[in-house]
């Protein structure tokens, strides 16, 4: 029934166009009873058919027997750079890029760059033995002290009799810290020339020994009693 009275202008809009509270809820909720669609993959997730591929052929290759050969390769190949047996962990290193592992492939090729670059140090070919000393001393000063050692002891069996080679072992025998070796090879060197005596004396490479008494007395002898046997012999 109606009041007689106008309804006011608010209420009649209220009429035409009832609170959003009283609509239907939509069919599409995702949550308290709504309906949700297909679930969106996480961001960074993988779940296409190309990253199912790419997991499928990883598995394929880890299987592989080939791969299990090319790892053991690699491993060997390793044990034989680091004892410096560069001719055998080079046939290690080429049978791994034939394998099936591109990762592995890449690390071998650098490890078979060392070697290639090793033995073609190894296979240089010197004149003379001052050539090969000259080289040999040349990689003790840039720090590589296990190829120089490599040249020194082929020098100490091919040219035992030249001093100044004893005196390149000694150096590199004292940066090394090897001073009992070092101390013998230079009195070796002081032995077949005397003036190596006064040119250890300002040789830096030995100073890792100034504070050793084998060392001071091999650079300082005594020569007092050897002066008074000369003094009585011509005394009569």
């Amino acid at each position: 029934m109606s009041s007689g009275f106008p309804r006011p202008e608010w209420l009649v809009a209220r009429l035409r166009n009832p609170c959003p509270m009283n609509r239907k809820p939509a069919d599409n909720r995702k949550e308290g009873g709504r309906k949700s669609g297909p679930a969106k993959p996480l961001p960074g997730s993988r779940t296409g058919p190309e990253d199912t591929s790419r997991g499928n052929k990883a598995m394929k290759v880890a299987d592989d027997p080939r791969f299990a050969q090319a790892v053991q390769n690699y491993e060997a190949g390793l044990k034989a750079l680091q004892g410096h047996k560069y001719d055998k962990a080079k046939a290690y290193f080429e049978k791994v890029l034939a394998g099936p592992s591109p990762e592995l492939a890449d690390r071998a090729a650098v490890h078979l760059n060392t070697c290639n670059q090793q033995m073609s140090r190894a296979s240089t070919q010197f004149r003379t033995p001052e050539e090969q000393f000259d080289y040999a001393v040349s990689l003790m000063n840039m720090g590589d002290y296990v190829s120089a050692r490599e040249h020194f002891e082929t020098l100490t069996r091919s040219s035992p009799k030249l001093d100044f080679i004893w005196y390149g072992v000694a150096a590199l025998n004292c940066l090394t810290g090897r001073f009992p070796e070092a101390i013998s090879n230079l009195s070796e060197a002081i032995r077949l020339n005397p003036a190596n005596r006064y040119q250890a004396r300002n040789d830096s490479d030995f100073r890792n020994l100034a504070d050793d008494p084998r060392f001071t007395e091999l650079l300082y002898p005594d020569t007092s009693a050897e002066a008074s046997a000369e003094a009585e012999k011509w005394r009569y």
